[in-house]
């Protein structure tokens, strides 16, 4: 039997008016990604069935989620050693299963303060163990993230847990933190923009909503000697190893969600790979902290010239009068989510892979003629 269509006002081929979404997440995507999405939500693999609708036991899906692994391992040059996993929950799950697997009584956790995320971070962690906050970016406004002379360590921790980029203040770390203890790193909002140390970490975790895909899911990459520490006698859903063994579908997982991060994996790999973009976000934020740095102190960066984010450019202009009024201009000329998080005020402009250059052209060019009319 063939199954009645309903007919959309608009045609399926038209292309919808896009405009610049400098949103810190859930985020700008590839419009190729979209636009495949659009054919295989309806359909994928000539199968006649949607993304959204096959079994995550039956080979469409199966097939999805092995490309999708396979293509995370070859754009970050993945071992064996590690498992990727695809779960659910975002990364603020995470705040909480990291120490319910590996903080054991009488342990303690390192963790290093630099924002929003990590001050949630924290505050799970302690509900489970014992924690030693070896930075506190509270005292200096996060406006930067620490040298490693800045680090309180504990000596035998059981991990030292950190976040490589900071959306609302516009920080990221441009060398790793050190310590013996492993290495954990929360890196939702620049994961895959510049060339990363796999090998340096027993884990590396990130919402998909920023570089990644839709919000909800999580990629999960972990050496799977450290995973294998976890503690015992966890619920399913919080034990790493059942994850891993279950290959990512211990329940139903975030099929869609998956679907979408394996064809930004794609992207990302048919753009040349982790070192093409990380060129191209080096020159998107040099337009932005250009237009700040010229404006003669029009504007102002929330973070320390050498921790400047390639990914989030946290800025302000004189007072809130003129922010509100530079967020609705900028939204009158097509360019949305550029009000900056309460907790930091201001300005902010996220750029992700996927932000086009030419949004930040025309920002850049915006910036500069808002501090004429309004200087």
């Amino acid at each position: 039997m063939t199954m009645a269509t309903t007919t959309s006002p608009a045609s399926p081929t038209a292309m919808p008016k896009r405009i610049f979404n400098f949103s810190a997440g859930p985020a700008t995507l590839p419009e190729s990604v979209l636009l495949q999405a659009r054919e295989d939500i309806l359909s994928i693999f000539g199968s006649g069935i949607g993304i959204m609708e096959h079994s995550h036991r039956g080979k469409e899906f199966i097939r999805v989620i092995e490309e999708a692994e396979a293509d995370c391992r070859t754009l970050a040059n993945i071992s064996d050693d590690y498992a990727v996993l695809f779960l659910q929950g975002g990364a603020t799950t995470q705040f909480a299963t990291i120490p319910m697997n590996f903080l054991p009584s009488g342990k303690t956790a390192d963790y290093l303060n630099t924002g929003v995320w990590t001050t949630k971070a924290i505050k799970e962690a302690k509900n489970l163990g014992s924690v030693n906050v070896a930075f506190e970016g509270k005292d200096c406004d996060f406006d930067h993230v620490p040298t490693q002379e800045e680090l309180s360590l504990t000596d035998g921790a059981a991990y030292l847990h950190y976040c490589s980029n900071n959306t609302i203040f516009g920080t990221q770390y441009k060398t790793l933190p050190s310590s013996d203890a492993p290495l954990i790193a929360d890196m939702s909002s620049d994961i895959f923009s510049r060339p990363l140390d796999i090998n340096a970490h027993a884990m590396i975790y990130a919402g998909a909503q920023k570089n990644l895909g839709p919000a909800g899911t999580a990629l999960i990459i972990i050496r799977k000697d450290f995973m294998e520490t976890g503690a015992a006698g966890l619920p399913s859903m919080f034990d790493y190893r059942q994850h891993a063994a279950k290959g990512s579908s211990l329940n139903t997982p975030p099929t869609f969600g998956i679907y979408v991060i394996g064809q930004v994996f794609k992207w990302l790999l048919n753009q040349g790979g982790i070192d093409t973009l990380n060129t191209r976000n080096i020159e998107k934020s040099a337009l932005l902290y250009d237009a700040i740095d010229t404006s003669n102190g029009f504007y102002s960066c929330v973070s320390k010239p050498e921790c400047r984010s390639l990914m989030n450019v946290s800025f302000k202009s004189p007072n809130a009068d003129l922010d509100a009024k530079f967020v609705q201009e900028a939204l009158d000329n097509d360019m949305s989510g550029l009000k900056g998080h309460r907790s930091a005020g201001g300005l902010r402009a996220s750029i992700y892979n996927a932000f086009p250059r030419q949004g930040c052209e025309v920002l850049a060019q915006f910036m500069r003629d808002f501090t004429k009319a309004n200087g």
